[in-house]
């Protein structure tokens, strides 16, 4: 293939009855078609003519094929599954496409937000719309050209074929005559049948492996700016509190230091998008930045939170989930019934702060220029629009005044979704007039994010005189991410409690879910999969529990309380459930689909097999993000209670797989990330400051720690497709914990896992 360099044509305000009309992409007011023009190096003299039948895909008259990808890459495959997707139902050979990132723009894109797993479950039909109606539409120039019924002609492989006899054209001459034609209605719309897919459902390397391996690829922190200076920010240890003075004499004396100034603090809460503030120190190299930095001799001023130590207040958490809290799902009575019960089990699990840790810090590299009041941003941004619209308003601009490009995400996890970090680079660039690149330290990273909720949860099981479960009396203890940005909230939002509290599958008679208050003390953040990590981790270890209460195998017990497949009705028992945010009637929570992964692990594992001493399985089954894990983890723990885990097996329902090579990738990434949150990772803070600052003390599963083998098994599903990027995390903990626990009979009801050996 040729190479060639892209060019940006001029921005056309296309009508909306030209655009494929799909409820993900609506909009008020014009939809704007961002045509993708090209340059070829040689052998071509001729004028191009670009074909965009809708924002997601632009066709030449060479043939060849621009697919735009409006999610941001961390990894995960999205830049090369959502094409795949719109290739695959237009018939394109994938090796003439070239995919482009979108800048962020809601108007033209539709969602960018990268977050939540829901790429795929959101655009998957959408995207097969795109391919589908270009490829109607080729199929009907070639008719047109050969004066026969459409019905005669088939897109094959970059070309269109006719049907009757050897005739064929490439897409490349038909690129301007389907041009002229109208876009198909939605209901017009033909989609492939699943036996002739190409691409989805087959294993794809990532279209930016090679770049990555080789160093090549261009991350945030890569980007760089002719005249650029270098900023890093002196922030208070606590939250939200301003410089009460600056002694910054010797920071200016370092050479190369161009400028120190104050940012103002917000206070607390601070907020999900605003600067921390600080010191600000503007330099022509990262260096001089940092040795400026130690320089300076700050004294800060006073503010809420700063007598805030984590492990008291896990403390006082601890004794709230011992009283009455606020009732959040009811049915029978558990009072009574733990009261009749013939045992009844009581745990309360705790898990710390946690923070993202991404490879890549957060960083952002800013041009503005004051003549034009324009404001272009290039950063590792998840939520480019948020980013967009939060500089637009910390700079006093319109949104036509923000330009946000997307680099490579090194590692998000969901701190790169918040736009703080944009908006303090864009506020630099502002006030110093230079290109800015800011760049967060590790120190930064690990002392300023927005942490995971430490939680606390106490849960009492009543169990009869036949060993059947009578009630499940839970509740769950911790501070809601909008405290972040609401004064004083005290409970969690409905959507934490949808995140595997509220809609516990069990078949038991008598449950009482109730939550208590937890106010936030510091920034909070969505981490990962969320608040199932707690809640997920608390059920599946007290379900562990009741099996060895019931000398019942934990999987027999698990499909025993289940009962009977049914899709549960959560909305008539929690009015506020979101179902992450679509239709319970179109993505039912179904038992029989949980029912069906458990028994996938359980033969896939070698469940029940015969271990050395020291070592154990542990199960843990959990629906996270619309998609449905169960997991068997396999530990082997030594005599100084150093845990090695030799194998991990997950069982997956996710619906529809596009491209299984990523959806492993997800999951064994997701394993090693539990992993670090099972045994090792915990954020503390005292006199209101995180006390971790580096690796050397917020610790993460390195080699020797993370499982030797992840094994991944699909389960074939024709049903809509579901999240990857987040289910991984939450089974896999309680999975260790509980595998822990068989090996030495230490039951881990503390995160991370901590064993008295000896």
């Amino acid at each position: 293939m040729q190479k060639r360099k892209l060019t940006a044509s001029p921005i056309t305000h296309v009508k909306r009855r030209d655009f494929l009309k799909v409820s993900s992409l609506a909009a008020t007011g014009l939809l704007i078609g961002f045509h993708l023009g090209c340059e070829e190096e040689e052998k071509f003299t001729g004028p191009i003519v670009d074909w965009v039948p809708n924002v997601f895909l632009n066709i030449n008259n060479r043939g060849e094929i621009l697919i735009t990808a409006h999610r941001s890459e961390f990894g995960q495959g999205v830049r090369t599954s959502l094409p795949m997707i719109v290739a695959d139902e237009l018939e394109a050979d994938w090796e003439k496409v070239q995919i482009v990132q979108a800048e962020g723009d809601e108007e033209k894109y539709g969602n960018q937000n990268t977050d939540g797993s829901f790429s795929i479950r959101m655009f998957y039909e959408p995207m097969r719309k795109a391919g589908a109606a270009a490829r109607m539409m080729l199929e009907q120039a070639a008719a047109n050209m050969w004066q026969v019924d459409v019905a005669e002609c088939k897109a094959e492989n970059h070309f269109v074929k006719h049907t009757a006899s050897s005739k064929k054209v490439s897409f490349a001459k038909l690129a301007e005559a389907a041009k002229s034609l109208d876009i198909p209605k939605e209901e017009d719309i033909k989609l492939k049948d699943k036996k002739d897919f190409k691409y989805i459902g087959k294993n794809m390397p990532i279209v930016d492996l090679q770049d990555i391996v080789s160093g090549k690829a261009e991350y945030g922190m890569d980007v760089k700016m002719d005249g650029m200076k270098i900023a890093m920010i002196e922030r208070c240890p606590v939250a939200g509190i301003g410089v009460k003075s600056l002694d910054d004499t010797a920071a200016k004396a370092v050479d190369g230091v161009y400028k120190i100034y104050t940012m103002p603090a917000p206070g607390f809460p601070t907020g999900l998008d605003k600067p921390l503030g600080g010191v600000v120190i503007v330099a022509d190299n990262t260096w001089a930045a940092m040795k400026a930095r130690k320089a300076l001799s700050v004294e800060w001023d006073s503010g809420n939170n700063t007598s805030y130590d984590s492990q008291d207040y896990l403390d006082t958490m601890a004794k709230r989930s011992r009283k009455k809290g606020t009732i959040q799902r009811e049915s029978g009575n558990v009072k009574k019934a733990l009261r009749k019960s013939d045992q009844v089990l009581k745990s309360t699990y705790r898990v710390p702060h946690l923070a993202h840790a991404t490879m890549e810090p957060p960083c952002a590299l800013v041009h503005f220029d004051s003549g034009k009041n324009f404001c272009e941003i290039w950063a590792p941004t998840q939520h480019p629009q948020w980013a967009r619209g939060a500089v637009a308003g910390a700079l006093g601009l319109e949104l036509d005044q923000v330009k946000v490009n997307v680099t490579l995400v090194g590692g998000g996890f969901g701190r790169k979704s918040k736009p703080d970090f944009v908006v303090e680079a864009a506020m630099i660039a502002k006030e110093t007039g230079f290109p800015i690149k800011l760049v967060w330290s590790r120190e930064d990273d690990i002392r300023h994010d927005f942490y995971h909720a430490l939680s606390v949860q106490h849960v009492e099981v009543g169990l009869d005189e036949n060993k059947q479960v009578q009630a499940w009396h839970h509740r769950t203890v911790f501070p809601s991410i909008g405290g972040t940005s609401v004064p004083k909230l005290a409970e969690p939002s409905p959507g934490e409690l949808g995140l595997g509290f509220i809609d516990l599958p069990l078949e038991i008679p008598n449950i009482c879910l109730e939550t208590q208050k937890s106010e936030a003390q510091v920034r909070i953040g969505w981490l990962r999969s969320v608040s199932n990590i707690q809640h997920a981790f608390a059920i599946c270890t007290m379900m562990d529990e009741i099996a060895e209460a019931r000398g019942m195998d934990p999987i027999e017990n698990s499909l025993d309380l289940l009962g009977k497949g049914r899709n549960i009705d959560v909305k008539s028992m929690f009015e506020g459930f979101e179902n992450y945010g679509e239709p319970l009637e179109d993505f039912p929570w179904n038992t029989e689909r949980l029912a069906g992964v458990v028994k996938l692990v359980k033969e896939k594992s070698g469940w029940g097999k015969s271990l050395p001493e020291g070592s154990g399985m542990g199960f843990a089954v959990h629906r996270s993000f619309l998609t449905y894990v169960a997991c068997v983890a396999e530990v082997k723990v030594d005599e100084k209670g150093n845990i090695d885990i030799p194998e991990i097996h997950y069982a997956v329902d996710c619906g529809t797989v596009v491209n299984p090579d990523s959806l492993r990738n997800q999951f064994e990434g997701g394993a090693v990330f539990g992993t670090s949150i099972a045994l090792k990772s915990a954020i503390t803070l005292k006199n209101g400051a995180v006390e971790q600052s580096n690796f050397h003390d917020y610790l993460l599963a390195r080699m020797m720690d993370a499982p030797a083998q992840v094994h991944v098994h699909l389960v074939e599903s024709d049903e809509k497709p579901t999240g990857v990027g987040e289910p991984p995390v939450p089974p896999v903990i309680p999975a260790i914990c509980n595998a822990i626990y068989k090996a030495t009979g230490q039951r881990i009801k503390n995160l991370p896992a901590s064993l008295e050996m000896g």
